[in-house]
Order: structure tokens, then C-alpha cells, then sequence
């Protein structure tokens, strides 16, 4: 065999850096009829908030509108998002319950 006319395949490595996956916020929307009771249980039942740490997410709803309960990988924050709107739902609340991208 001849070694001269032999091409050499020369495989260069490239470095990829995969990106870190985008984040969602997950929010609920202030309203005039759900009760700030069931939004504490929300909180605490979905996204595993103690009592305290729910009612200051609830207390941010109320005065400003909403309220930042976590932030997830876009199927988590849907799945959260569908969880909390079908809950509330469920209890004829009118509770929102929305995701943004960080």
C-alpha cells in the first residue's frame, strides 16, 4: 500500500457550548374575587412555598398586580401554569395564573 497517496481524514473538534435553557416566569394575576386564602394554598400547594413565603407572594398580587411564584423550564412553567389556572377552575375562582420568559 502506498502511504503517499493515502489522503488523511483530520477530523477538527470543535467546541460547542450549549446554551443554558431559557427560564420562565410563572405569575398569578391579581383579581377582585379570589379569595387571598386560596391563593396562599396555590402557592403553597404548587410551588411548595411555606405559609409565610406564600402570603408575601399573595400580599405582592394584591397591592401590585402580580406576583412572581418561580421560575421553571418551559414545560415545567407550563405544566405549573395549566395545574393553577385548572385548580382554580375547578374551585370557581377567576385566578390567572400566567408565563413570561425571564
Amino acid at each position: 500500500m502506498n502511504t503517499e497517496n493515502q489522503q488523511e481524514a483530520v477530523l477538527e473538534t470543535e467546541a460547542i457550548q450549549a446554551e443554558p435553557p431559557h427560564l420562565y416566569k410563572v405569575l398569578l394575576l391579581n383579581d377582585d374575587y379570589t379569595p387571598m386564602d386560596f391563593v396562599i394554598h396555590v402557592l403553597q400547594r404548587f410551588f411548595a412555598m411555606n405559609r409565610e413565603r406564600a402570603t408575601e407572594i399573595m400580599l405582592k398580587v394584591h397591592y401590585e398586580g402580580r406576583g412572581v411564584c418561580g421560575l421553571f423550564s418551559r414545560d415545567v412553567a407550563a405544566t405549573k401554569v395549566e395545574q393553577v389556572s385548572g385548580f382554580a377552575r375547578q374551585h370557581q375562582h377567576p385566578l390567572a395564573c400566567v408565563m413570561e420568559k425571564d
